[in-house]
């Protein structure tokens, strides 16, 4: 049986020669200007292209979350440049940056964040409805096909609860591309899970890049998942060496 695309073909396929993220000498601090500021980022560089699956590592405290939330558009740099689909956005008001994260921006964590009395279908739904305020066939047709394509129709309707943990990983995959985002952040989405369902979300979000060009960037501490990325970025101190 031919295996169903994860999200309708897009008329225009992605550059693979567009960056999705640029990182221009970004540093981040907290606490600025009292007693206790501390510099997490130190003046990253970093690139990810259109069609590019990344992995990220680094030990505990390295600044690999701070990364995340800055490239997730969830904080804002101390100092530099940070553009998305091409857009600088450290100047960006919270409206702006809201709009440009729903509609740019996929995010799959360790903790699926799924709402625990809602379906397996509602939840994906969410983000579209969110948007448009109100459910609509479309958005529930669109729902569908993705619930479809990470192999969860029978429990369509099984509320998340009562799905296991690499049930739930599949619809938090599934949540996160309904906007048909450029860019997936993926945050040890497997660090939960035994190695079989490790796997299968692994080659859900593999299958993703290459069927739509979308960016990936994946923090892992799995060295053999970072092996079967394009490439690896290891954040160390905060900073990512050449």
């Amino acid at each position: 049986m031919q295996e169903t695309p994860l999200i309708p073909a897009s008329p225009v396929k992605a550059n693979l020669e567009k960056p999705v993220v640029q990182l221009i000498k970004v540093h981040k601090s907290f606490n600025v200007g009292e007693s206790t500021e501390v510099e997490v980022l130190h003046g990253i560089d970093m690139v990810l292209n259109a069609g590019e699956f990344v992995a990220v590592m680094g030990p505990s405290g390295s600044g690999k979350s701070t990364l995340l939330n800055l490239v997730g558009l969830l904080d804002r740099p101390t100092q530099g440049q940070l553009l998305i689909t091409g857009m600088e956005t450290t100047r960006l008001d919270d409206q702006a940056l809201t709009q440009l994260r729903g509609r740019s921006i996929g995010f799959v964590f360790q903790y699926h964040h799924l709402i625990g009395a809602f379906s397996a279908l509602e939840n994906v739904m969410l983000p579209m409805v969110g948007l448009q305020g109100y459910p609509t066939a479309a958005i529930e047709a669109r729902a569908l096909s993705l619930i479809e394509s990470v192999g969860l129709t029978p429990w369509r309707d099984t509320p998340a609860t009562r799905l296991s943990g690499g049930q739930q990983q599949r619809v938090a995959v599934a949540r996160a591309l309904i906007m048909q985002p450029a860019l997936l952040l993926a945050d040890e989405p497997t660090g939960n899970l035994d190695t079989k369902s490790a796997n299968a979300v692994f080659d859900l979000f593999r299958r993703v890049n290459r069927e739509h060009g979308t960016a990936v960037l994946f923090v892992t501490h799995n060295p053999e998942l970072a092996h079967r990325c394009d490439r690896t970025i290891q954040v160390i101190d905060g900073l990512v060496p050449a």
